[in-house]
């Protein structure tokens, strides 16, 4: 297999992405603080790692102080609201239970 090269003067330049600082009040998208994007910008840690089950201890000890229980069972949904509403539900409600639901 032949390896092409290509001529710098043939090559896109490109700048640097500059995007300017907005102060955003909308509904979203919206300013995130800088210790978030600091820790996006760190690397992945996978779901077997043991990085993040001790992570996750520590997202459930702090869910367990916002919500101000000791259930063991208190976890972190990875999902839109609805998931974590579908989540409680399913397991909340047992076989021949009864459900009133809304609907508009």
């Amino acid at each position: 297999m032949q390896t092409l090269s290509i001529d710098n003067n043939e090559r896109l330049q490109l700048s640097p992405l500059t995007i300017p600082s907005r102060l955003l009040l909308g509904p979203g998208p919206s300013n995130a603080h800088p210790a978030v994007l600091e820790a996006m910008n760190t690397p992945p840690v996978g779901h077997l790692d043991p990085a993040f089950l001790t992570l996750m201890d520590e997202i459930q000890s702090l869910l367990r102080y916002v919500w101000q229980t000791k259930n063991q069972w208190t976890i972190a949904i990875s999902g839109t609201g609805s998931a974590a509403m579908e989540a409680a539900i399913a397991n909340t409600i047992e076989p021949c239970d009864s459900l009133l639901a809304e609907s508009r």
